[in-house]
């Protein structure tokens, strides 16, 4: 008779904390926002988000003729060129901007404590219109300053009156609010925000989550996947910092970029860190506009964009910050044709292990591969218009 020993003491506990640290290892992803616009606060309305529409259909108009300028301007490969424009053309028509936060921070700067509470209350009633409008983005909210610039009460004082004017005007806080955390430099900021939106929780009814933003070194080492798990799932995702990050590094300006192989290795602590936790990750921004209204000026910006968002999707970030309506037009360009691209032969893949038959051309999948195949076909259904 073989010996069977029995398994092991303790396995039940870790495999219980397993499944609580990495709820996402076998889950299918959701729908994440392909970007995040923000708004410095002083110039955000109720009008935002047809104002980004128009100014992005404008410059297609100008300067996009058709599908043929997609395969020139972007790199679009010419087979789904013709599906990519019309997808572009539907989504800036009737979803413009995905994510949406009013920025109080970097964006917005430093400003008398009565003008910073005159902006939030104007945020506060432009959300409400765009609610009611029902033009509000599926995912929206502020981006607070930071707790490392010394000044923590400033942060939740706005915060407290960005959420509470919502609440008052709508009777409720829409779905999709995050709000993001900037600049986390000390480990210990994290559960002090987290208690700070506990707090604001208990006072108003509602469930609150946030993002933390990764622009500092300082911040790699203590990125983990207990981190998530720590603050009770509060933490929504992480968002990486390029202009930040690269000059903490010392790296010279015109290397500021988010294909700098430094930021390379930022990303990928964060997905090493993050990977099965359910953290969402995004990667940061171009911080460029077209030079001018010149076709040249407007062709070079989109190709420069375009590059970069191929950057972060080849590396596994899907989401990506827009800092200029134009970004607009290259985001959505170059996601649609990356998810396009190899659609079709995804699914053949996919069918073919599901049928237990050969997929052709001499590949042998994996069941981890056939995994990644389905989450994509997933992700590209959940991201395409």
């Amino acid at each position: 008779m073989p010996v069977v020993p029995e398994p092991p003491g303790g396995f039940a506990e870790a495999y219980r904390a397993q499944q609580a640290r990495y709820p996402q290892l076998s889950a299918a992803p959701g729908w994440q926002p392909v970007h995040t616009v923000y708004v410095p606060a002083d110039r955000f309305s109720a009008r935002t988000v047809d104002e980004w529409r128009d100014h992005a259909l404008s410059l297609v108009k100008a300067h996009l003729g058709g599908p043929g300028e997609l395969v020139e301007v972007f790199g679009v490969p010419r087979g789904p060129a013709a599906a990519v424009h019309e997808k572009v053309l539907a989504k800036l028509t009737h979803e413009p901007i995905e994510d949406l936060r009013v920025d109080f921070e970097d964006g917005y700067g430093v400003r008398p404590d009565e003008v910073e509470d005159g902006h939030v209350e104007q945020a506060a009633e432009a959300v409400a219109a765009l609610h009611a409008a029902g033009a509000l983005p599926r995912r929206w909210g502020p981006r607070v300053k930071s707790f490392a610039d010394g000044d923590p009460g400033r942060s939740v004082r706005t915060l407290g009156g960005f959420v509470t004017g919502v609440v008052e005007r709508v009777g409720e806080l829409p779905a999709g609010f995050t709000v993001t955390f900037p600049k986390v430099l000390m480990e210990d900021y994290l559960p002090q925000f987290a208690g700070v939106l506990e707090r604001l929780e208990a006072g108003l009814d509602v469930r609150l989550r946030f993002e933390m933003q990764v622009e500092a070194p300082q911040t790699l080492p203590f990125l983990r996947a207990e981190l998530a798990e720590s603050l009770g799932g509060r933490l929504a995702a992480a968002h990486f910092g390029v202009f930040d990050y690269t000059a903490a590094l010392g790296l010279p300006p015109h290397e500021q970029r988010l294909d700098h192989p430094a930021c390379d290795h930022a990303r990928h602590v964060m997905q090493t860190a993050f990977a099965g936790t359910g953290v969402e990750l995004s990667d940061g921004s171009l911080a460029a506009s077209p030079a001018s209204d010149r076709a040249v000026d407007v062709h070079a910006l989109w190709l420069r964009h375009a590059e970069l968002v191929r950057h972060s999707l080849r590396h596994g970030f899907y989401q990506g910050w827009d800092m200029h309506p134009s970004h607009l037009v290259s985001r959505f360009a170059t996601v649609y044709a990356f998810h396009l691209a190899h659609y079709d032969s995804y699914r053949e893949r996919v069918s073919a292990w599901e049928e237990q038959r050969e997929a052709g051309g001499g590949v042998m999948d994996e069941p981890a591969t056939i995994r990644t195949l389905a989450a994509a076909l997933r992700r590209a259904d959940a991201a395409l218009p």
